[in-house]
This record gives C-alpha cells, sequence and structure tokens, in this order.
C-alpha cells in the first residue's frame, strides 16, 4: 500500500491543472468508476489527485475508491465555488468549518433542514485543518464558515430561497458536502477549501466560466500551503 499525505479531490479538469502544473512527479492516470486519479509527489507530499467529476454522487464514489488505497491522512474538498455570504466576494477562499446538503429535507421526521438522516445535522470538518488552512500565508482573502452543496448549480433564480434556508452560509458548491460524509463514514480528517468564482447572481454561469480558472488556482495555493504546514 502507497503512504498518501493525503487525497485532494475536484470536479473539473480545469480544478486539476493547478496541482498538475505544481507537481514535481506526475504519475500516470488511472480511471476508477469513471473518475480520473493521478499520484503526485509536491513539494514533499504524496497526494493522490482525483478529478471525480461533477456532483454529488461522482464526488462520493470517487472519494470512497481513493480512500481504500493507501491509508491517506486527509481528505480535502478543492477546487470552485459560488460565493453566498454577504460578505463573500469573488477571488476569496472559502475554508469549511461545517457543510450541509443544501436539498436534504427529513424535516417532517424531526430531522434538522439539511441533514441526511442518520447521519450529523452538518458535517464538522477537522479543526486542526482548518485552523491550518486559515493559518496559510498565501496572501489569499480566506473566509471560514458553512458551506452548503447539492446537485443544482445556484444562481439569480434559487439564490434568495437557498439564503433564507441557511443565512449563514458562505458558499456553496456540488460536491463538499458529499466528500464530508464519505470521510466521516471513513473516520478520515476533512476540509473543504474552494475559491469563489461567481457570487450566485443572475450571471452565475457566465461569470463562473469566465474566473473558474482563478478560483482553482486560489483554491490550490492555501491547499498546497496547507499541505506543506501540517506534521
Amino acid at each position: 500500500m502507497i503512504g498518501l499525505d493525503a487525497v485532494v479531490v475536484v470536479a473539473m479538469a480545469d480544478e486539476a491543472e493547478p496541482f498538475l502544473a505544481r507537481a514535481q512527479v506526475v504519475g500516470r492516470p488511472t480511471e476508477v468508476g469513471g473518475a480520473v486519479q493521478h499520484l503526485l509527489a509536491v513539494d514533499g507530499r504524496t497526494v493522490l489527485l482525483v478529478r471525480s467529476g461533477i456532483g454529488l454522487v461522482n464526488a462520493a464514489v470517487a472519494a470512497a475508491s481513493a480512500l481504500t488505497v493507501g491509508s491517506p491522512r486527509m481528505l480535502l474538498s478543492a477546487g470552485s465555488s459560488g460565493g453566498m455570504g454577504l460578505d463573500v466576494h469573488v477571488g476569496d477562499v472559502v475554508v469549511a468549518d461545517e457543510s450541509l446538503f443544501a436539498a436534504a429535507d427529513a424535516t417532517t421526521f424531526g430531522y434538522a433542514l439539511g441533514q441526511v438522516p442518520g447521519m450529523p445535522e452538518r458535517f464538522a470538518s477537522t479543526p486542526a485543518l482548518v485552523d491550518a488552512a486559515l493559518a496559510t500565508s498565501t496572501g489569499r482573502p480566506l473566509r471560514r464558515g458553512l458551506v452548503l452543496s447539492g446537485d443544482s448549480f445556484i444562481d439569480g433564480r434559487t439564490l434568495a430561497d437557498v439564503r433564507a434556508a441557511f443565512p449563514e452560509g458562505q458558499s456553496v458548491d456540488m460536491e463538499s458536502a458529499a466528500l464530508a460524509q464519505v470521510a466521516h463514514l471513513f473516520g478520515v480528517p476533512f476540509v473543504s477549501v474552494r475559491g469563489v468564482s461567481d457570487l450566485c447572481g443572475p450571471t452565475a454561469g457566465q461569470d463562473h466560466t469566465v474566473r473558474v480558472d482563478d478560483a482553482a488556482q486560489r483554491s490550490a495555493d492555501v491547499v498546497l500551503a496547507l499541505l506543506a504546514a501540517v506534521d
């Protein structure tokens, strides 16, 4: 078994590129369940970079498969996100201290909004990883807080409803909560670190397309600094 410092999951090729460009050694790609895995040596760390595809199920399958390789020390969610918090700006990096599913609603059975039955009300990120990410000196504006995930891209049509349901939400993406649940089930330390590409407004789709590369780079900068800092 390979000793891994981390499994890093991204959804898209644009989000994988900063990690591939920074790595000193890039292993040949391997496809597992539709996800593409690269074994990287980057700044003295051994990282399994996984491009899962977009969405909750893709992310969960990719992460569960990757966590069977080499007993990784942590699972990290990286890439882009939409900014939801009123003080969040394009170019910020949001570090999740908690994650939940934006569309989960089993409240009729007494569960909290956003809670999957049988799972914690919210998936708490590993405090040491949150602190390490926030302590990085990359020069990127950092925010911490609640991250929402779902299989819908949030834009001006749906933002008000999501913000009303979860007013403390800082950002939204389509993978992080699924990865947090997998980490919870496997007992692996976890944190999500996502660059903000858009503000979930009427032009969110266009903004995301234009800014995803920058958001991915900002996320990768913090993730790699985090990996360099942890013992």
